[in-house]
């Protein structure tokens, strides 16, 4: 058998570290084994998946040094690669579904199933669908779709005994059938949702080994059903443990920055980071912490996987960074410098917003310093940051108001910027004077710099969220 594994993002944000973790530990297991490692695309979230966030999620995995075998880009014999692409294959096979009675036609109205949703609320017991549409006769069904009435699919769950997940980490795990609704597998508009499109997918691909985060476990009876109903082996189920913060809570952006984009930026160097997401959860032999890709290749083993739930540091991924530059000669530190920050391209992008406001070279590098450096100190600017009408604790309720519209901002040109905080302000009853001073310095620590739109623009997405809510976190415990 040939091991093929594949990486499915949704092209609906950034690039998550997340995603680079189980990436990593697909790519290393197929390729210990001499198998293919697949990228797909899991777009069929029409209004938020985008062009872009998919450009970003490539990107990304290839800076941090994976790269696949079949995929969007680069083809295969599998494809195609985007799930947006194969709508057709999807109609077919659900079509069978209905045909054998192992799915079936929903009608049920947004009104009825918040109505429902309201009932079960109030109740204590099972929450989900009812199953009101599952009693219909086929002939009945077929007669309403074919009048034109709006229907979604759903999955006929077995409603009696458990579904076993076999899971290579946990080994067997049991779920009780009563408490699974009857999952939606095709929506109103005829494009599925993740349940069938990953398993129809999986199937069609080869897929030899399911490697993905424990959070997908529960979802995992729902897939063995499916596999059954198609009459499909299904493949062997490897649930990795989700990445934690110090709090062992799951990773987030509101406790750790999860953007590649922002490592990149932040200039660490893509090997430091693929070693370190290495390390989560798994070790290479002893208290060995330093490793390459391919030393990992050829050591990997699910056996020395730990479900403790590997905790995601930021402190010690930075010394593991620090002894990966070390390793570096002057010239090695020279290149990866030009290749961080000191390139001509961005170089090229800081000159217009300086030009006019320096008389001398020397001048530049103070009036730039912000964009090379990471954090910054929020401390001397105290005052400034809190306008006289305002509290420690409204400016940092606003500016964690101004991440969440920046985390759904895709067009980070100037203009674009402006008009969200524009909008922003109006929205929530701030002067526009007043609050792009508190972005300004927010982002900067300065109170004069370049253009404020010109700069968040260039110093871009990561770094001006990162930088916005660490401001905020300074504000929360800021004396009043």
């Amino acid at each position: 058998m040939t091991v093929r594994v594949r990486i499915a993002p949704s092209p609906t944000g950034d690039p998550h570290v997340g995603t680079a973790y189980i990436a990593l530990f697909n790519y290393v297991f197929a390729k210990h084994h001499g198998g293919q490692f697949i990228l797909r695309i899991e777009d069929t979230d029409r209004t938020r998946s985008t062009p872009q966030s998919e450009a970003a999620i490539m990107r990304a995995l290839r800076w941090v040094g994976l790269s696949w075998d079949e995929g969007p880009d680069v083809g295969g014999p599998h494809g195609p690669y985007r799930q947006s692409e194969r709508a057709d294959i999807y109609r077919r096979e659900v079509a069978k579904l209905v045909a054998s009675g192992a799915a079936y036609r929903c009608f049920c109205t947004a009104e009825r199933l918040d109505r429902l949703r309201a009932e079960q609320k109030g109740k204590s017991g099972f929450m989900g669908y009812d199953g009101h549409c599952r009693g219909l006769d086929q002939a009945t069904s077929d007669a309403r779709a074919a009048a034109g009435e709006p229907f979604v699919v759903r999955l006929a769950m077995p409603k009696t005994g458990q579904t076993t997940v076999v899971d290579r980490l946990r080994g067997e795990v049991h779920f009780e059938n009563t408490q699974i609704d009857d999952q939606i597998l095709m929506k109103t508009d005829g494009f599925p949702t993740y349940h069938l499109a990953n398993v129809v997918d999986d199937h069609l691909m080869g897929i030899t080994h399911v490697i993905r985060a424990e959070e997908w476990l529960t979802s995992t009876p729902k897939h063995v059903v499916l596999y059954s109903a198609f009459g499909w082996t299904a493949p062997e189920w490897i649930h990795m443990p989700l990445l934690r913060n110090a709090d062992k809570s799951k990773i987030s952006k509101r406790k750790n920055p999860v953007s590649l984009d922002y490592y990149r930026t932040a200039g660490f160097l893509p090997e430091a980071l693929l070693n370190y997401l290495g390390t989560m959860g798994w070790s290479i032999a002893g208290d060995r912490e330093k490793f390459t890709l391919q030393e990992m290749i050829e050591a990997f083993t699910f056996d020395r996987i730990s479900l403790g739930g590997p905790v995601f540091d930021l402190v010690k991924l930075s010394a593991v960074n620090a002894d990966y530059l070390r390793a570096l000669d002057d010239d090695g530190i020279v290149a990866r410098l030009r290749d961080w920050r000191l390139s001509d391209e961005f170089l090229r992008s800081l000159v217009p917003l300086v030009r006019k406001r320096i008389q001398r070279l020397d001048e530049f590098v103070p009036m730039t310093e912000f964009f090379f450096s990471g954090d910054v100190d929020h401390a001397p600017w105290l005052k400034e940051l809190v306008p006289a009408n305002r509290t420690a604790k409204d400016v940092s309720e606003c500016l964690l108001g101004l991440i969440e519209a920046l985390d759904v901002q895709r067009d980070f040109s100037p203009p674009a910027l402006e008009a969200m905080a524009r909008g922003f302000a109006e929205k929530s009853a701030w002067d526009a004077k007043e609050l792009f001073m508190v972005m300004r310095l927010a982002a900067t620590a300065r109170k004069a710099t370049p253009p404020l739109f010109e700069t968040l623009s260039v110093l871009g997405r990561d770094m001006t969220r990162r930088r916005l809510r660490l401001c905020a976190e300074f504000l929360k415990k800021a004396k009043p």
